[in-house]
C-alpha cells in the first residue's frame, strides 16, 4: 500500500507540479478514512474486504488519479457522510474532517496562486 504520508510529504516539500497540485490528503486520516467510508457505505460495521477496497481506491486516486477524479471522490465522501451522520456520527465526522481539510488546503493554495481553488467537495 502507498503511504499517503510519503505522498503528502513529497507534494508539500517538493516543488508542486500541475499534476499533483490537487492532491491534498494529509497523513492524519491515513488509517481512519478508508474504514470510515466503508462503514458509511455499509450503513454499519464494514467487512474487512470493504475497508481494503476503499484503501485501494484512495491509493489508485493518489497514484494515478486526476484532479476531477479526486474532486468527485471528495464530493462522494461528503455526500456519504451527510447521509450517514445520524446513524454513524463518528465515521461521518472523520470523513467530513478530511473534506473540510481538503477545501481549506485548496483555498490556501489558490490564495498563493499554486492550486485549483475550492474543490467540488465543498459547499
Amino acid at each position: 500500500m502507498v503511504s499517503y504520508r510519503r505522498v503528502a510529504h513529497q507534494t508539500t516539500t517538493d516543488a508542486t507540479t500541475s499534476r499533483d497540485a490537487w492532491l491534498s490528503l494529509t497523513p492524519e486520516p491515513e488509517d481512519e478514512l478508508p474504514r470510515a467510508i466503508a462503514a458509511l457505505r455499509a450503513g454499519g460495521e464494514p467487512a474487512p474486504d470493504a475497508v481494503a477496497s476503499e484503501r485501494d481506491r484512495v491509493e489508485r486516486l493518489v497514484l494515478r488519479g486526476r484532479r476531477r477524479d479526486w474532486q468527485r471522490w471528495i464530493g462522494e465522501t461528503r455526500e456519504l457522510a451527510e447521509r450517514g451522520a445520524e446513524r454513524q456520527p463518528e465515521e461521518a465526522r472523520i470523513a467530513l474532517d478530511v473534506v473540510d481539510n481538503h477545501d481549506a488546503l485548496c483555498l490556501g493554495l489558490a490564495q498563493r496562486g499554486r492550486g485549483p481553488g475550492r474543490g467540488r467537495g465543498s459547499r
